[in-house]
């Protein structure tokens, strides 16, 4: 087995919502971000990456491409999972946290984790999306951005 450790951050910009998990999330702010800005996914796919130590998300999808200008990070992680694949290897499970103040991501954890184990072709109880705040303290506290981790864990196929 082996595991691998992932963390993304946005600032918040202009917009009436924010991709979480692949799921359209409701909110005053959008993110600032060359794709669609989904830090869960960016995090879970740089755990996958780091845990083949094949870089992060930015060596296989550089902010400098224009290929990916508001991509879809669903993208990227089918390409993570494919890669894993290639390997030999799939995702066991992974655990993300998301931390902001708001919008409440709580509610929407249920559809986040179906999409996700949907993508990677795993059993919706091997993810886990929870959230936490970081009690008005930082970035995240003050309300100016979003940022998640995620740890992942990868079995042989």
């Amino acid at each position: 087995m082996r595991i691998g450790q992932g963390y993304d951050v946005h600032a918040f910009g202009d917009g009436d919502h924010v991709m979480i998990g692949g799921v359209r999330v409701p909110h005053e702010r959008g993110v600032l971000a060359h794709s669609d800005g989904d830090v869960v996914l960016h995090a879970l796919c740089d755990a996958m990456l780091g845990a083949l130590a094949l870089g992060d998300i930015g060596i296989h999808f550089p902010p400098s491409d224009p290929r990916w200008k508001g991509a879809d990070s669903r993208v990227f992680l089918r390409h993570c999972n494919e890669l894993l694949r290639e390997r030999g290897w799939r995702v066991g499970n992974a655990d993300v946290t998301v931390v902001c103040e708001r919008p409440r991501v709580g509610p929407h954890a249920p559809a986040m984790r179906a999409l996700i184990a949907d993508e990677l072709g795993i059993g919706m109880d091997d993810i886990s999306v929870k959230a936490t705040t970081s009690e008005r303290m930082g970035f995240t506290g003050r309300g100016e951005g979003i940022a998640a981790m995620a740890t992942c864990l990868l079995v042989r196929a």
